[in-house]
């Protein structure tokens, strides 16, 4: 009994808005520490803040505690991603390793910390796991993308090898540059260039241009903005189920049950 009652009230506690802010202001207290160690500052300030970064790290094993003791099936804790991901960079900072060859190790730790924003806060881990799951979809459009390069890298890298070679060499080099045209980095000196010697060449950028910029940045958006809402309309559902709610499902299962019954008695 004893043992339900500390795992309430451990459960309230990481579930206490109030303790989600404090780790993420912890979360950006560690931040702001590690990129200050890549200052040029005092000895003295340096062991204050290896300090706070034994501090911060502690702080970090508590809070990973007080979230396994408050889970309420504990076997399923570490199925979550997040909390595995958590839990191996906690304990990893416990690891002495600051004076030995693994140093670096160590240090790039310490800045994965700030990774762990994206499992405290909800919104994050929404937007991320949006990303994952657009994946397979967005690689269709990148390799459309990738189509559309190699064409029009072929293109360049024959009519304006003789006009720039370092800007159209070879097709690999001529991918470059046309990305550093997608991308607006001054491509209206690229295309004056060829502009001088092929007076319609401005056609070649401009289609380009739209195809890649326009018309597949908005394809991306598109896609990631749909996940996004399915993801979030799941989210919904999976709270309302858990909490008891009917949902739209329910609601119209529940009509169609009627329907029947209605149809039935006459």
């Amino acid at each position: 009994m004893n043992m339900e009652l500390i795992q309430d009230r451990f459960y309230k506690l990481r579930s206490n808005r109030f303790f989600e802010l404090f780790v993420v202001a912890v979360i950006l207290f560690s931040a702001i520490v590690i990129g200050a160690k890549t200052y040029d500052i005092p000895e003295d300030v340096l062991t204050v803040m290896g300090w706070l970064d034994t501090g911060v790290t502690l702080f970090f094993l508590i809070e990973i505690t007080i979230r396994f003791m408050g889970e309420p099936d504990k076997k399923r804790f570490f199925c979550n991603a997040w909390n595995v991901f958590d839990t191996l960079i906690v304990v990893v900072s416990l690891i002495p390793i600051q004076d030995s060859e693994m140093a670096l190790i160590g240090r790039l730790i310490r800045i994965f910390r700030v990774l762990r924003m994206v499992s405290i806060v909800p919104e994050l881990r929404l937007l991320l796991n949006s990303l994952i799951k657009a994946l397979p979809q967005l690689g269709y459009v990148i390799l459309l993308m990738f189509i559309i390069f190699y064409i029009y890298a072929a293109i360049g890298a024959s009519f304006f090898v003789n006009i720039n070679e370092t800007l159209w060499g070879d097709i690999s080099i001529a991918m470059l540059t046309l990305f550093r045209v997608m991308t607006f980095e001054d491509w209206t000196d690229v295309m004056y260039e060829t502009m001088a010697v092929y007076p319609f060449s401005w056609f070649y950028y401009l289609t380009f241009i739209f195809l890649t910029t326009f018309a597949f940045l908005n394809m991306v958006i598109g896609i990631v903005v749909n996940v996004m809402e399915n993801e979030h309309a799941q989210e919904e559902k999976e709270k309302a189920i858990a909490e008891g709610k009917l949902t739209i499902e329910d609601l119209s299962k529940q009509i169609e049950d009627l329907k029947k019954l209605i149809e039935e008695k006459k």
